[in-house]
């Protein structure tokens, strides 16, 4: 068979087509209830609208939506909207601030901005850049009005090519954001992959953000294409989760990072175990807090590893050890390799569980042949490069094998920091704390979170009296500091360690974390104090409760 004659791959445009006259429920948020039927007909109309906004767009570059909205049902309609017209939507993170937020619009080539009320706020840090419309303005409902005229028909009836359907941002090390291209047939293919067994029946529940992968990838997708229901959740409230899963008859939820630790935080109720649910799954929540919600609501935690590029995917079984990745699937190619590409050796410990060969079993996530799975960063060469090697995918985590082929994770390679399922790198959190007087060095990088993910670390070269609470003060005044990227310890230092050539080496900071002889500072209870050996015994004592005690610090 030739390339010609290869079926061509199914969409998400597809998924849609098949939806049309379905009276099922599709989507159900706050009140309010959408059939498939009802959805797919938004969806083509929304097609319309981006259609006509293109027309006022010049050139024959890709058309490239970007989104800035909290989720409501206007986003879902224009991923479907995107879908059918061939269309990008990029999912702009509204976490992010001033330069930053202006260098992914304009990286991504986003030739308009569609920005809900919630973030009006932010438009100033895009003005110039590109057109930005309100969705809730006159000149936007005019639009919709327009398109709700013409035969929605036209839209559902046409045969869409694959096309790059979303841009979901992640961050590099070089501090340039990456834009993660996912196609419409690579999301079509996770719906109907659909590796939890999600029927029509089921009512997945969503209230992580629709920028991130995690919304759209693990919950509506495989939604879509069985033609079950997706509840959706404006944001993430860690009280109104029990409410939500209640009144919507959720059969699923997803969560990513610290979501359960939220809710686990909520009082307990005797009522917690009077909902539907048949399981959650997500990323990054601690051992401790995934046995706990199923002591609490009864429902079952499936836990996995992987990202937005989706190459490199590991699902918990029951036959995980506890603290572990899992294995993974052999289909996928998955190995540990040393720099210099070679398999590690298995991991060795000793009676009490700690890492014996840490030095040479410590290696990085790499799936042979991957490259041909991976679809790449829209507009980042080097950063594609960085992820491929001779075809083989290199993730940029770090883990360890032991002797039953069962991987645990141990870092990243790259100079990221992940706080509550954010990626972000140093190099913009290191440009706004060299502004402070004073600061004549500053290098900023992860260390281990004791239930999950990183935390923010700083280390400054600093001219005279360091004052903890101005310098607080100082952070909270800048426009452009993200929403995590408040340091949670600053350690101040007389000198930074240094490679051969003289460059500054993060290595030895990451390595000694907070476990040094010079001041640390730990931001407690919305200030920084001085980390004294108490408070330090007693984040021990937290890393060893959520059986992280392998990531402290050495």
């Amino acid at each position: 068979m030739t390339d010609a004659d290869s079926p061509s791959p199914v969409t998400t445009a597809d998924l849609l087509q098949d939806r049309r006259d379905d009276d099922a429920t599709a989507l159900l948020f706050q009140d309010r209830a959408w059939t498939w039927r009802e959805y797919v007909a938004e969806c083509a109309i929304r097609a319309a609208v981006l259609t006509a906004l293109r027309a006022e767009a010049p050139g024959e570059a890709p058309w490239h939506v970007g989104v800035l909205m909290d989720n409501e049902p206007e986003y879902l309609f224009l991923i479907g909207g995107a879908a059918l017209a061939g269309a990008t939507i990029v999912g702009v993170n509204p976490t992010r601030r001033g330069n930053e937020l202006r260098t992914d619009i304009t990286r991504t080539d986003t030739q308009v901005v569609l920005v809900d009320d919630a973030h009006l706020d932010l438009v100033d840090d895009i003005a110039g850049e590109v057109p930005v419309v309100r969705v809730a303005g006159d000149d936007y409902r005019a639009l919709l009005d327009d398109a709700a005229a013409t035969t929605a028909a036209d839209w559902t009836d046409r045969s869409i090519q694959n096309h790059n359907l979303l841009l979901l941002f992640t961050s590099g090390s070089t501090g340039a954001p990456k834009a993660v291209r996912c196609s419409s047939a690579r999301l079509a293919a996770i719906g109907v992959l659909n590796v939890h067994g999600i029927t029509p029946d089921d009512v997945a529940y969503n209230a992580m953000p629709l920028f991130h992968g995690n919304a759209i990838m693990s919950a509506w997708a495989p939604i879509a294409a069985v033609g079950g229901t997706y509840a959706l959740r404006s944001k993430f409230s860690a009280s109104g989760f029990l409410p939500d899963i209640q009144r919507f008859k959720a059969t699923f939820f997803n969560y990513v990072g610290r979501s359960l630790a939220y809710i686990l935080a909520q009082p307990e109720k005797p009522e917690e175990k009077d909902n539907q649910l048949r399981f959650g799954w997500g990323t990054e929540a601690s051992a401790r807090d995934r046995e706990e919600f199923t002591r609490r609501f009864g429902v079952p935690i499936t836990e996995s590893y992987g990202s937005s590029e989706g190459v490199c995917v590991i699902v918990r079984d029951e036959t995980t050890p506890r603290g572990a990745l899992g294995k993974p699937n052999p289909m996928l190619g998955m190995v540990i390799l040393d720099p210099n590409g070679q398999e590690v050796p298995d991991a060795r410990f000793d009676a009490d569980g700690s890492l014996l060969n840490g030095s040479e079993a410590i290696g990085e996530i790499v799936a042979r042949g991957g490259g041909a799975r991976f679809e790449g960063y829209y507009n980042n060469p080097e950063a594609d490069a960085a992820k491929i090697r001779d075809g083989d995918y290199w993730s940029g985590d770090l883990a360890y094998r032991d002797a039953d082929g069962v991987f645990w994770f141990a870092g990243r390679t790259n100079d990221w920091i992940r706080v509550d399922s954010e990626n972000f790198s140093t190099a913009p959190l290191e440009r706004i704390v060299a502004r402070y007087p004073g600061v004549t060095g500053v290098a900023a990088y992860a260390v281990p979170d004791p239930q999950t993910g990183d935390r923010v670390m700083i280390s400054l070269e600093y001219d005279g009296p360091f004052d903890p609470a101005d310098f607080l003060t100082f952070l909270g005044e800048q426009p452009d500091m993200g929403t995590k990227w408040t340091p949670h310890f600053v350690r101040i230092t007389d000198g930074f360690p240094l490679t051969a050539t003289r460059k500054l080496n993060k290595a030895p900071l990451r390595a000694a974390g907070w476990r040094t002889d010079d001041p640390v500072y730990a931001r407690i209870d919305g200030t920084y104090r001085l980390l004294d050996d108490a408070a330090a015994a007693a984040l021990a004592d937290e890393f060893r409760t959520h059986d992280r005690a392998h990531l402290l610090p050495s």
